[in-house]
This record gives structure tokens, sequence and C-alpha cells, in this order.
């Protein structure tokens, strides 16, 4: 048996070669553990960024990080068919908040791992979090016995779980290797599919807002995960979903959980009702397929009139309390979103401009909120809950000088002079009146 040499898979990808699916698992296996330094997997990463992967090393690299941990296997334990939902990230994107629940009350297991926010986007786990006493961290048979009791959980990755990844992401962040292709497929669905995922729903979003700014870049991605989650034995299916401008009103973390509340309770704002709804009907859909082992579409209006009906009904409702109660969150508070720490001092912005909103550069506004404290540039960094923003214009609308495009919620001034200055350059007015976007661009799979 010949000695695996880090350098020579290194050496092959520099020079434009292909990786066996061997040596993948091998170089994996050994970084996993602290036998591969930093520095080679830093190299290896880099050479992946320039030269790429195709699709059987994607899948290879992906079921290697998988196996690195924990694997939950949730067939003994749902009921039903297991499906998550990945969203590649935007600006006021609380769209999972409303989604599990919702699911989970049309029948579909959703065993939902997600991460904390990081720069411009706002993560699921520090949304949970504004829910005094709500528990982000399960182990195995806790995990399980939810599932099989709600048929929901929505935590985030165990030092157990996915261990290889929460490695690599971490030396991509430090390296200028976030943006391959490859690297990102791997690191969504290997956590989905370590989770028991039976199919996957991707929202990949596109725009100013989005990690991938370009249609065409996003396509590429949605296109990525479909063919290697199906290598790997996993339906997914994708829509293509717009961040030109902020999803909702709310950007910020007890601001933006108050707002999926809303939209479970049947309110909020129409597109983020719109979106929660789309999605869950694509999971029905993939949780039906998954049953019947025969893809078709002939099931989509009637998984959508199933999400409507959810929704209106108050059992998606019902399922979010079950979830923050299973998981030590305060009742009281999401009964009466009034108990949420919302920061006290409030600031309306205005450009003292007037004409039809043409543009935003909706990164930016994501960063205005995250330099009041919303969010955070590295890891290890704390957020302020109770900070952010309310949007109240809209691509299109008609503004006037004095008329406020959206409230600042801040504490005490803290990051309200930089906030104030990306506001500033974030908007474009125009004389005539500017086509909204769509909220769906389309679909794949």
């Amino acid at each position: 048996m010949s000695i695996f040499r880090a350098v020579d898979s290194i050496i092959r990808k520099r020079d434009g070669g292909r990786l066996e699916g061997e040596e993948i698992e091998a170089f994996i296996r050994e970084y996993s553990r602290g036998g591969i330094p930093d520095y080679q997997a830093t190299a290896l990463l880099m050479a992946i960024l320039f030269r790429g992967m195709d699709f059987d090393e994607i899948a290879a690299l992906t079921d290697s990080m998988m196996r690195s941990g924990e694997v939950y296997d949730l067939s003994l334990v749902a009921g039903m068919p297991a499906v998550d939902k990945h969203s590649t990230g935007g600006v006021g994107d609380k769209v999972s908040l409303a989604l599990a629940p919702l699911a989970a009350a049309c029948g579909v297991a959703v065993p939902m791992v997600s991460g904390r926010g990081l720069g411009h986007t706002g993560g699921t786990l520090d949304k949970l979090e504004a829910i005094p006493g709500f528990r982000v961290h399960l182990g195995r048979d806790e995990f399980m016995r939810q599932i099989a009791g709600i048929g929901v959980v929505m935590c985030g990755q165990s030092s157990t779980f996915v261990p290889a990844d929460r490695k690599l992401y971490a030396l991509r962040d430090v390296t200028g290797t976030v943006e391959s292709i490859p690297l990102i497929c791997a690191s969504i669905l290997s956590k989905k599919l370590a989770s028991g995922a039976q199919g996957i729903v991707m929202d990949v979003k596109a725009g100013s807002g989005a990690f991938m700014s370009s249609h065409k870049d996003a396509w590429l991605l949605a296109d990525s995960l479909i063919r290697v989650a199906g290598r790997l034995g996993r339906p997914a299916r994708a829509l293509m979903t717009d961040m030109s401008q902020p999803l909702g009103r709310a950007i910020g973390n007890s601001l933006e959980t108050i707002e999926a509340i809303e939209c479970l309770r049947g309110g909020g704002p129409a597109d983020l009702r719109t979106l929660t709804i789309e999605l869950t009907a694509e999971m029905i859909v993939l949780a039906r397929n998954i049953e019947s082992g025969a893809p078709t579409e002939l099931g989509r209006q009637a998984a959508l009139e199933t999400s409507v009906r959810h929704l209106e009904s108050g059992a998606a409702w019902e399922k979010f309390r079950q979830l923050v109660q299973a998981q030590g969150g305060d009742l009281a508070t999401i009964d009466d979103v009034r108990r949420f720490d919302v920061a006290p001092d409030i600031e309306d912005f205005k450009l003292g401009l007037e004409g039809y909103l043409a543009s935003m550069n909706c990164r930016e506004i994501g960063n205005a909120a995250m330099v009041l404290g919303a969010g955070r540039l590295k890891v290890s960094d704390s957020v302020d809950h109770g900070v952010g923003l309310e949007m109240l214009a809209r691509i299109g609308d008609h503004v006037k000088p004095d008329q406020p495009l959206l409230r600042i919620r801040h504490r005490g001034g803290r990051g309200l002079d930089d906030c104030r200055r990306r506001l500033a350059a974030a908007f474009q007015l125009s004389d005539a009146p500017a086509a909204a976007p769509p909220l769906v661009h389309g679909r794949l799979g």
C-alpha cells in the first residue's frame, strides 16, 4: 500500500490534474485529525480555486467531509421523508424561521442545521438566539428525539458534526478561497447530508446583496449543487431568488425574528410570505417524490395550496411554538413580541431628494446594519440582537425629500455615523419609475 503524501495531491491539482476519490478521502481524513498542516491545506484550497473540480471530484470531497464526523440516519425515527432547505444568504433573509415549522406542519421532516451570520448577511442561529433561552446546540440523541417527536429541528453544527468543514471553512475565510464553487458545494452539502436530509431545496440568491451577485454565477452554483447532490443519491431542487433589495422590511436579529413570527401568524411582508410558501411547496413536492420514487410536477399546485392552508390555519405557528419549547426558548416572548430585546434609540434616514427609487446597494445596507452591531466581521465576534434597520421603501417607489427610506434602530449611537455614511451611498434615484425585480428568477431540478 502506497503512502499518501499531501504534496502530490497539491501538485497534481496545481497543474490542472484530477484528484481520485481515494486521495481526496485520505487528504480530508488526515487534515481532520491534524496530520496535515494548515499551510498544505491552504495550498490545495488555492489550487482548487484556480483549477476547479469536476462533479465526481466535488462529490468525493463532499462525501469525505460528510463522513469526517457523525452522520445521522433519520429513516428509523422520522416517519416521513426528511428534506432540508439551504439559502446562500442575503440581507433580511429570515425565511428559515417561518419555513421550517411550516414544512413540518405540512408533513415533511426538517433536520435544519444552520450557521451564524458573517459580514453583511445574517445567520439563522443568531435570529433564533434572539429568543431568550433558545438552545442551538443539541446532541445526537436529542436531535433524533426531537425529529421523532415534532418533526423539526433548527440547530447549529456540533463539535462532532462534519469537523472537516469547520476546519476548512475557517481556513477559507482567512486565505481568500471562499469564492470557489466546488468548495462552496462541498461545504453546504456535507452538512445537509450528514444531518440526515434525504432531499434538499436550495434558495440560491442573485443581486447586490447576494454572495453570488451575478445571475450567471448563481445559476452555475445552483446547477453544481443539484448535480453533486444527485451523484450522492440525494435529489435536490433550486429556486434562484432576488437579492437586489432586502427581503421583507426587517434587518437585524430580533427585528427579523419578530417579522418571521408575523408571517407565521398570517401577516408580514408579501415577499417574505410568498417566498416562504414557494420554498415550502418545493420541499413538499420533493418529499412526495422521495416517497413515490418517481419525480413529478403534477403535485406542485397542490403543494402550494397545502402550504397556504397550513400557514393560514395556525398549524405552522403551533409547530413553531413546539420547536421553541423543545429547544428551551421562552414562549412568553414569542407570544408577545414586545418582550423581544429591540434597541430603543430610533433615527429615520432620509436622502433629502425626490425621485423614483431605481436601485439599492443591498450589500451596503447589510453592512450598515452590521456596523450598528447586528453582524460580525469574524465568527468569534458577538452581536447585538436588538439593533438593525426597518425598510420603509422598495425599488419602484416614489420618494420625496422629507420621506424616510428606512428607520435605524441603534443603541446609544454606536456605529451610527458609519451606518449613515453607508446608507447615503446605497440608494439610487431616477426621474422615471423603475420596475421592481421579480422575486423568483427561475427553478432548477
